[in-house]
């Protein structure tokens, strides 16, 4: 009965034609402060929600400020793990939420950040077993952000490093990963191949231009991603609502990029 539950959970979270996701994080807050376009997360959400996104992740103490009442749904799925700019370690990740929780506050699915090459990393692989073991009990799907980052790592984007930690993740569990870009269809395409569970690309620090961005995402599409997980280039965006909607055009509708920058004009 468990993997019904988690099927039915993870469409919410992806469109059903396309089996591709667009889900954008709102979690920034309580690792960097109510920056640009989170200091009001119901508006927030109400646009993305507007422009086509499957999904918002944020923490659970924003699911009550953000909670759709009104307009276009949206699936939710609660961040379960959090870390500070202001800690001795912002690489490590520590719990702050339960499956019960996130099940009990209505969520479609719960995420964890794990920071493989961080001083931490041994207790962070052990949280993620831990949770992936609690999801299955519920009928919950994973989707677990897997990223290369401590004191040894030089390139967070290297290929060969991408390709294992989006491994590590499949190992323990997880139904969904969230990682970097290579910063090329080829070398993602290793990622993917890697991985046997579906992918989606982080979208990273704001980018200089829209094109700049939407190549990003086009790239990952080409090279066999399953979708994007992308914050601050949707929601600090001038315009979140269309911004949204040429993402969807290029996750969803398989739109080439210029197509994509007509949503924008």
């Amino acid at each position: 009965m468990t993997e019904i539950g988690k099927n039915i959970r993870i469409e919410r979270i992806m469109d059903r034609e396309s089996r591709n996701m667009v889900i954008i994080p709102m979690d920034h807050g309580i690792t960097v402060g109510p920056i640009k376009g989170l200091s009001n997360i119901s508006d927030s959400i109400n646009k993305v929600a507007e422009g086509g996104a499957n999904a918002v992740l944020m923490q659970k103490g924003m699911v009550t400020h953000g909670h759709r009442g009104y307009g276009l749904d949206v699936g939710l799925i609660v961040h379960m793990s959090a870390s500070t700019s202001l800690g001795p370690d912002p690489n490590d990740k520590v719990l702050t939420c339960t499956v019960e929780e996130a099940v009990k506050m209505g969520a479609d699915a719960v995420s964890i950040h794990v920071n493989i090459g961080s001083e931490t990393e041994a207790d962070q692989l052990k949280k993620l077993g831990h949770v992936a073991k609690q999801c299955d009990r519920w009928g919950i799907p994973l989707l677990s952000m897997m990223y290369p980052r401590g004191k040894n790592i030089q390139n967070s984007n290297d290929p060969e490093l991408v390709a294992h930690v989006a491994r590590v993740g499949a190992e323990l569990g997880s139904d969904v990963i969230k990682t970097n870009y290579t910063g090329d269809p080829e070398s993602f395409k290793d990622v993917v191949k890697g991985c046997p569970v579906p992918v989606i690309t982080a979208g990273g620090p704001k980018t200089e231009t829209d094109r700049e961005f939407l190549e990003m995402i086009r790239g990952s599409m080409e090279a066999g991603a399953r979708g994007v997980a992308i914050g601050r280039n949707t929601f600090q965006h001038d315009d979140p609502v269309n911004m949204t909607r040429a993402i969807t055009e290029i996750v969803h509708k398989n739109k080439s990029v210029d197509e994509a920058l007509e949503m924008l004009k």
